[in-house]
């Protein structure tokens, strides 16, 4: 039997670089797809995965990937991970145009893709027995914090396409997965929702014991992919130990109350 074959978006950094990887450790054939074209080149010189650059906010690249892709061999899963923040302003202090990118890249991006590929899916679902369809979100969709109302706001949008998805497709094999993580450490996430600040990148992690890293989420991302057909994982809420909660996070040594400081 040929490899199932995973189309993995946000390839060319953090949880979509680490999960195309990871698909590819597992036996998966994949499709990696981001905008920037020199680092997807790089993944596929490194672990043999297929590539192809596109920007999902522009219907016209979506277009072209979805017929890419049915030229070039079935679509078993779709793993969506593109996304991101820009600022940490308050509500009144928000800025439109970074809303309106969030909303792009977190929303809008993720219907269209879903809308392109779903025929698809539900081909490689006929001939395969199931399909699967993942989409990280973030704990920013369940719970808001100051300065995050922009953030909370796309991926709380997303969530609930996801779970709509979910509705619309039942009595179809085809699982609709949820990843929502909470602190990782993806310097580059944090970086751009950060203007570029470093120092302030840097802050965001100081003192926390182990946060979670993007090879972390690959990781329940392939569980999730690769477990029996019949099993589907709606919401998998994931943080370091050290997030207890969206508000409560420890920093510094874990120790348990037995311990001398």
């Amino acid at each position: 039997m040929a490899n199932r074959r995973a189309v993995v978006t946000g390839a060319s950094s953090g949880i979509g670089e680490a999960t195309a990887r990871a698909l590819r450790v597992a036996g998966w054939d994949v499709v990696g797809v981001a905008r920037r074209a020199d680092r997807l080149q790089q993944l596929e010189r490194e672990t043999g995965a297929a590539v192809f650059a596109a920007d999902l906010t522009r219907r016209a690249d979506i277009d072209a990937l979805a017929l890419w892709l049915s030229e070039t061999g079935p679509v078993d899963a779709l793993v969506h991970v593109a996304g991101g923040a820009r600022g940490t302003d308050t509500v009144e202090g928000g800025s439109q145009d970074d809303w309106t990118w969030m909303f792009e890249v977190n929303v809008l991006s993720t219907q269209m893709i879903v809308q392109a590929l779903l025929p698809q899916l539900r081909r490689a679902a006929r001939e395969g027995g199931h399909a699967d369809t993942v989409f990280v979100t973030s704990t920013a969709a369940q719970v808001a914090y100051p300065g995050g109302g922009g953030y909370n706001a796309a991926k709380a949008a997303e969530s609930m396409l996801v779970k709509a998805l979910r509705l619309e497709l039942n009595g179809e094999p085809i699982r609709v997965v949820e990843i929502a993580p909470g602190m990782v450490n993806t310097p580059e996430f944090t970086l751009n929702r950060l203007g570029g600040d470093s120092a302030a990148a840097d802050r965001v992690y100081e003192g926390v014991e182990a946060p979670l890293v993007a090879a972390d989420v690959a990781d329940v991302i392939v569980y999730a992919v690769d477990a029996p057909g019949h099993v589907n994982l709606d919401l998998v809420t994931m943080r370091p130990v050290a997030q207890s909660a969206q508000h409560l996070l420890a920093r510094g040594p874990l120790r348990t109350r037995g311990d001398q400081a």
